[in-house]
């Protein structure tokens, strides 16, 4: 980031463009998760980041919230660009009245330190960052913090538990900093939101890890054609579902029909058929399934397999992992039958995705103490498939292929049903012949992005929000993807 800022005042772009649009990007991305204004309070230290962060709060101020700005030292010490950028917001012409409609929500502006800081806080910063964490925690604030929250080290992600910023969002500018996605962060980082500078061009060099975002993702999924019809988008076959566990088959195929699926038919046990067949979605297919092995003779492109499907039958499941040759998502209880032989990844005839939950993991390799991004690297290092790690920063690892984290999601899908859906999701974008790294990367951002709609624009909550409402909003999700906001 450091070297790219650089190169971008040798080109002649000023430090005030980049700050400008480093606020803009800010408030524009408080606007995707707060629609409403409400209040801001606002952090700032002496240097850049709380520039960046005061004008975001004059973006803010503009269109109804209102500005409370909390200066940590005196303002003949900051920086003259800060300066000039809290006299711009005091002397708004914009500024909305007090009788505005305003949400009754308050979120927090972490402009306190940016990149630059590598020490442990002093005072006054640290006291500032105190009282942060405390009117989250006391006063239930959202947190959104500028860059990177204060006092994680933006290279290693080190940090101080007693006095870091936990913030609940990460607004970062121009490049997602490798410290903000290391395992130790993420509970200090949470949703990770990137803002592109047009004047800042990354190095040219083959990346090892990648973050997903609208602007990265949207290449991969172009519109169709007007002359689309239903067989160039894939004929799906679902493989789901037994006594008891009958929604985990329908969750998986609406999940692969909102991905945009040209078809789905659904393969069950002869015994659960007549249920599934009142439930499942009137846009799909369901067939009986006496032996699984025969299910090697379907015309399908795409296999989704395993979710709610039992180990009764583990057998034949296996022999239909092993020798199926069409791309195929492995999920659920597939994941615990191929846990009991799982050499068989060696000799697949067809591409395979994995997408183990950390228990699921667990049982396929001995993940001892590695980092989430080394058990992923350790795993595709030893088998020829694609993995999808779900979790807080689902990593999607291929190997010879940059590791890819996702940037979307809530602690509210950590739910039943949610997997389902994202199986499905991945099975209907691999159907559009989308590689099954890029329905990965793009299936997991679509699901959380899902899921942020529903609790921020639609009433949800952490605690309320089920796979369903995951499912209703696909399409919101989906749009976003194609139109990042610019």
């Amino acid at each position: 980031m450091q070297a790219a800022e650089q190169a971008a005042f040798a080109r002649g772009i000023s430090v005030e463009t980049l700050m400008d649009q480093a606020g803009t990007g800010v408030a524009r991305a408080i606007r995707e998760f707060f629609p409403k204004a409400g209040t801001c309070i606002v952090f700032t230290g002496k240097g850049h980041n709380g520039g960046d962060a005061l004008v975001a709060a004059e973006q803010l101020q503009r269109i109804g919230w209102k500005i409370d700005v909390r200066l940590s030292f005196p303002e003949e010490n900051c920086s003259e660009l800060t300066q000039k950028k809290l006299k711009t917001l005091r002397e708004s012409t914009l500024k909305p009245p007090d009788t505005i409609d305003r949400a009754p929500r308050t979120i927090i502006l972490d402009g306190l330190l940016g990149t630059g800081a590598k020490s442990f806080l002093r005072e006054p910063i640290r006291s500032a960052a105190r009282e942060i964490n405390r009117l989250r925690r006391e006063e239930n604030m959202f947190v959104v913090a500028v860059d990177l929250p204060t006092g994680l080290d933006a290279d290693s992600g080190e940090n101080d538990p007693e006095d870091t910023v936990i913030a609940d969002f990460t607004v970062t500018i121009g490049f997602v900093k490798h410290g903000l996605i290391v395992d130790s962060a993420l509970d200090f980082v949470g949703r990770i939101e990137i803002v592109p500078l047009p004047g800042l061009w990354p190095d040219t060099s083959a990346p090892n890890e990648l973050a997903t975002s609208p602007y990265s993702l949207s290449p991969i999924l172009p519109r169709r054609q007007f002359s689309a019809y239903k067989n160039q988008f894939g004929r799906i076959g679902v493989v789901a579902g037994s006594k008891g566990f009958i929604g985990a088959s329908i969750m998986t195929t609406e999940g692969a029909l909102r991905a945009g699926a040209g078809l789905v038919e659904v393969f069950v046990p002869d015994e659960i058929y007549e249920i599934v067949t009142s439930v499942a979605p009137i846009e799909a297919m369901v067939k009986p399934v006496r032996r699984y092995r025969d299910l090697l003779e379907e015309k399908v492109d795409v296999w989704a397999l395993g979710p709610g499907l039992g180990k009764a039958r583990a057998s034949e499941i296996l022999n239909l992992i092993e020798n199926a040759t069409q791309p195929m998502i492995v999920d659920a209880d597939g994941l615990n039958i191929v846990a009991e032989k799982v050499d068989i990844l060696r000799s697949c005839r067809g591409p395979r995705l994995l997408t183990p939950h950390p228990g699921e993991m667990k049982r396929l390799i001995d993940v001892g103490k590695m980092a989430r991004a080394g058990i992923a690297r350790n795993f595709c290092d030893r088998f020829p498939i694609t993995l999808l790690l779900k979790g807080s920063r689902t990593i999607v690892c291929e190997r010879g292929k940059p590791i890819s984290y996702n940037t979307t999601g809530n602690p509210g899908m950590a739910s039943g049903g949610m997997g389902d859906v994202l199986t499905g999701v991945c099975a209907g974008l691999a159907g559009r012949e989308l590689s099954l790294y890029d329905s990965g990367r793009i299936g997991a951002w679509a699901c959380g992005r899902a899921a942020e709609l529903s609790i921020f624009h639609n009433g949800a909550s952490e605690e309320s929000l089920l796979a369903g409402d995951v499912l209703t909003h696909l399409g919101g999700a989906f749009n976003e993807l194609r139109n990042p906001s610019v």
